[in-house]
């Protein structure tokens, strides 16, 4: 199965922000839907892809462990549902209710989104400091589908409690892998591969 890197987004960066309709709740989210929360996580991932879904139930985990800790999560699908109709709404709302997930699962159907954000694979990840500046991008941990390592989160989960003490983020970080983003014909941005 090929694999697609993280683009790296520079440290620093400024959240973008979005307006998508959550495909469980039907709300409208945007980046002051988490004005309250001390860091926001923004996850690209869809239900197609097989590295996704090998982190799907430390996902919903994280999302239970942190919802009393001010850590707003968002996730986002952006893939083309036309040509991949698993990663439609219907479909992304039904894996939210199988999996548990506490957090808006939301579809970027223009990709615009995507492309704000620099994402290029799923599972990709962005967490930001209550300024909204990118503090972490990279992987969720060691483990891919087949390497017989653990899905434990770490490397997200030591920034988010990072950020949640008050920690500076260690810049040392390593680039998420997964499939890319199914980009809709001719919508591919630059940095994709």
């Amino acid at each position: 199965m090929a694999a697609t890197a993280s683009t790296m987004l520079e440290l620093g960066t400024k959240a973008p922000d979005f307006h998508l309709l959550d495909v469980v709740s039907g709300q409208t989210m945007t980046l002051d839907s988490f004005y309250d929360k001390k860091t926001l996580l923004v996850m690209f991932i869809c239900r197609l892809c097989p590295y996704a879904r090998h982190v799907k139930r430390e996902l919903a985990r994280l999302g239970r462990e942190y919802s009393s800790k001010k850590v707003g999560i968002l996730a986002i699908s952006s893939n083309d549902a036309e040509t991949f109709p698993d990663d439609a709404p219907e479909q992304l709302r039904q894996m939210a209710a199988e999996e548990g997930f506490n957090f808006p699962f939301c579809y970027d159907e223009t990709q615009e989104v995507a492309k704000s954000y620099a994402a290029a694979c799923t599972p990709d990840f962005f967490l930001f400091d209550q300024d909204r500046s990118l503090v972490y991008r990279g992987q969720l941990d060691e483990s891919r589908p087949g390497n017989g390592q653990p899905v434990t989160g770490r490397d997200l989960r030591a920034a988010l409690d990072a950020v949640i003490e008050g920690r500076p983020v260690n810049p040392e970080q390593k680039a998420s892998v997964g499939c890319n983003i199914k980009w809709k014909k001719g919508n591919e941005p630059r940095h994709s591969s």
